[in-house]
């Protein structure tokens, strides 16, 4: 009776330690979950303020185009206009000589 008792008190102590090393386990699992939930959650943050600064960065890139392709009309109206009015001058100036 007596050594039965006792096997069962070993039996029962390599339990706990068995135990313990699982808590422990999983305490150092919950650990690396919690790391990892907090990076995942810097990362979406980034990605987020990424995605902003993405559409940001479109929509001055469109209002540039949009500017470039205005300056580019009123560059060639200029241009005509020069050319029209170097037309003008050599017509007044070609009477005048003649």
């Amino acid at each position: 009776h007596e050594q039965l008792l006792k096997m069962m008190e070993e039996r029962m102590m390599d339990v706990e330690q068995k135990l313990r090393l699982v808590k422990r386990l999983l305490q150092d699992k919950v650990n690396q979950l919690k790391e990892q939930l907090s990076k995942n959650t810097k990362a979406d943050a980034m990605v987020k303020d990424l995605y902003v600064e993405n559409a940001q960065l479109l929509k001055a890139l469109e209002m540039t185009e949009q500017r470039q392709k205005t300056a580019e009309k009123k560059n060639y109206l200029l241009e005509e206009k020069i050319a029209n009015l170097n037309k003008i001058v050599k017509n007044l100036a070609s009477p005048s000589f003649s």
